[in-house]
């Protein structure tokens, strides 16, 4: 009997708190989202020409020699939003150091001889989804760029520079550059 009392009470409140916290909090919080982030709780989906072409959060890569390069992804098979990780190697191991940086760093130093290669260009997030690369890692990437689009250095490191998006509210986080935004506008700098 004094069981029976425990058991009761213990299955009544388990219903509750799921219905809270698995029901009523998760709509409350997408209702809060939808009515007052509504593009960031959509995904913040770039749409060109009638389709979805990406998200301004989700990385994706970029190989031709005309775009810059977002970062290696370590997420599934790369920028992959269904196995968003970084890699389980450590910054000591040889075999990360072996089998991905020492070949990004290799093919990145042969398009710019001598120049110091940013990390953030030979190491992936922790999330393995980051849309953004670091100024110097777009800077690095100018010349190639330039060069393959038969455009002007300093009009490419204008372009850099207007979509290089500053620290939130001056202090939080680092400068940036949404990889995905600075390729589209350089397809329509390409354009004209």
């Amino acid at each position: 009997m004094e069981i029976t009392k425990q058991i009761f009470p213990a299955m009544m409140l388990t219903v509750v708190l799921t219905v809270i916290v698995g029901v009523i909090y998760p709509l409350a919080v997408t209702g809060v989202a939808q009515l007052f982030f509504r593009e960031k709780a959509q995904g913040s989906l770039i749409v060109k020409n009638g389709k979805v072409i990406g998200s301004r959060l989700i990385g994706q890569p970029f190989s031709g020699a005309g775009y810059f390069h977002s970062r290696p992804s370590a997420a599934g098979n790369g920028y992959d939003a269904g196995a968003s990780g970084g890699t389980n190697l450590s910054s000591t191991s040889a075999k990360l150091l072996d089998e991905k940086i020492k070949p990004l760093a290799q093919r990145l130093s042969e398009q710019n001889h001598g120049k110091a290669i940013p990390v953030d260009l030979v190491t992936s997030s922790a999330s393995g989804l980051d849309p953004h690369i670091t100024p110097a890692a777009a800077e690095f990437q100018v010349p190639r760029v330039a060069r393959e689009r038969g455009i002007s250095e300093s009009e490419i490191r204008k372009l850099v520079l207007s979509y290089t998006e500053h620290r939130t509210f001056g202090l939080l986080g680092e400068p940036r550059v949404n990889v995905l935004l600075l390729n589209l506008a350089l397809d329509d700098l390409s354009k004209r």
